[in-house]
């Protein structure tokens, strides 16, 4: 790394950096996992991070994502805009959080002690971490529906085998496995190498669907036959954009799992300003596009992009065999990184010394199983309206007690040393922060009972909602709001936190 690239880091010197490991690598918070990065662990360029957005970003809960709003009642360009919207909203977290883990070199985990305490920590870490494993299920099974297409058209006998979803399933969760313990070095490398084979699968589909449907005008104007709801826009728009934003407001709480390996501030900032609205909106065009000239040409809306492909490739087994693998390669891509990274340092975070990264992510890999991901994901208004919603709300309180300690109550200032000390500064009151908590609790309580009743609402829209219905349809953009209140006023309130352990802080 180039010398001008240090003044990102708190700690530049590599002798400085190990002689803080030394000093607290018997603490009980403490394991190589989850230390700090030194200059020679910064290998994550700016198209790594550009790489890391679009192998997360193509995938198939991403094209259903914004076909499931045109299915609502939406028209095309009502659904890109909100799709759009959410993720530049999104953004914003996304880089903020990302700061830390590149200034400090610290895991998601280890940055949420200085706001929630050295044990209230896994509060948040678990909170993330459940939600992780539901998307680690949702993904592999999506990955087992188009291993069993791919070995239906290799072998005509597969679709006797009883329960070969479910056998497809648990191959492709075995095959995940296998990369979880190669560990973080593994997830780059596969997100670099997958992110031009996935945009040119998005482009292909995209160029299909113009020219077998007649033209763009063509494929548009068809766009009004997908609209099976009747709701009006507004009544959608706010949770649909609150699912949007809720789709990676995960990754904007686990963001520096990443950018703790970022070369520089500025390689991490560009990077994911590029890979994650671009992408995103790119690939929603896909889906919606798609799936119009799906009408066009077949007389009916094709959600699925992989029963799509197994119509395309059906009469040609070598072409459908390679569209197979480029979709098993998009859900693999996106679960290493989205959906096993986070939870793996989360688990880890529970107790450094007797779980590491890898069994982190064994145990992430048998929660998604027991998630029933199948039942998740089967019903379009369940997936957006109330799972997207739902976790969206408690991860944005979350999210922004961190934003507003971070940047405001500490002002990018941490003690690097005292985040591994359990009698440190941020042990706080036995090791939680209760304004932390009390933030969180504001926040969401609140919308707990418009939550509810989504859920027990088939489509998960409640029509003429009550003001208490309404709260939860915001989601996130009120549990955000009031949490970074509440947090704030509580924290002007006496000490904040335990006076400093004495030991060197190594902050800069």
């Amino acid at each position: 790394m180039e010398r001008e690239e240090y003044r990102d880091l708190a700690v530049s010197d590599v002798g400085e950096l190990a002689r803080l490991k030394a000093e607290v690598s018997a603490s009980p918070l403490y394991n190589e996992d989850l230390a700090p990065t030194g200059p020679e662990e910064r290998t994550w360029t700016t198209y790594n991070l550009i790489a890391l957005w679009v192998g997360i970003s193509i995938v198939i809960t991403t094209y259903t994502l914004a076909s499931g709003l045109i299915a609502a009642g939406m028209t095309w360009w009502q659904g890109l805009l909100t799709v759009s919207l959410g993720n530049l909203i999104v953004l914003v977290p996304v880089l903020l959080n990302a700061h830390a883990g590149t200034k400090y070199g610290v895991p998601f985990p280890v940055f949420v002690r200085s706001s929630f305490g050295v044990r209230g920590a896994n509060f948040a870490a678990m909170a993330r971490a459940l939600v992780a494993c539901g998307w680690f299920g949702i993904q592999t099974w999506i990955g087992g529906l188009a291993l069993s297409a791919l070995l239906g058209a290799v072998w005509g006998g597969w679709e006797a085998i009883p329960y070969n979803q479910f056998v497809a399933f648990g191959v492709f969760w075995l095959v995940q496995l296998v990369i979880i313990l190669r560990g973080i070095e593994g997830v780059k490398v596969f997100e670099s190498f997958a992110a031009p084979l996935l945009i040119g699968g998005g482009v292909a589909l995209l160029i299909w669907g113009f020219i077998a449907g007649g033209g763009i005008g063509n494929v548009f104007s068809s766009s009004s036959a997908l609209q099976e709801g009747n709701l009006p826009f507004w009544t959608l728009f706010w949770p649909g954009l609150a699912a949007n934003v809720g789709y990676w407001i995960t990754l904007s709480l686990n963001i520096p799992d990443f950018t703790r390996y970022s070369k520089s501030q500025r390689s991490q900032v560009v990077g994911q300003s590029i890979g994650l609205p671009l992408t995103m909106t790119a690939f929603s065009f896909v889906g919606i596009a798609v799936t119009a000239a799906t009408i066009v040409v077949y007389g009916e809306a094709i959600w699925d992009p992989v029963e799509l492909v197994v119509r395309l490739t059906g009469d040609i087994p070598a072409l459908l065999i390679f569209a197979m693998i480029v979709i098993v390669i998009a859900q693999i891509s996106t679960n290493m990184a989205a959906n096993v990274v986070s939870p793996s340092n989360d688990f880890s975070n529970l107790s450094p010394k007797r779980i590491s990264f890898r069994t982190g992510g064994i145990i992430t890999a048998l929660l998604g199983i027991v998630s029933f991901p199948w039942l998740l994901f089967n019903n379009v208004g369940a997936y957006i309206f109330t799972w997207l919603v739902g976790y969206g709300s408690l991860l944005g309180a979350i999210g922004a007690v961190m934003i507003m300690d971070y940047w405001i109550v500490r002002k990018r200032q941490l003690d690097l040393g005292d985040l591994y000390r359990m009698d440190g500064r941020y042990a706080y009151s036995s090791g939680w922060n209760w304004r932390a908590m009390i933030a969180v609790f504001a926040g969401v309580v609140p919308v707990v009972p418009g939550f509810l009743k989504a859920a027990a609402t088939p489509g998960g829209i409640v029509e003429n909602p009550t003001f208490i219905d309404g709260l939860y349809t915001y989601g996130l953009f009120f549990t955000f709001g009031v949490a970074a209140v509440v947090y704030l006023a509580l924290s002007m309130i006496g000490d904040r936190e335990k006076k400093p352990s004495g030991k060197p802080a190594m902050e800069r």
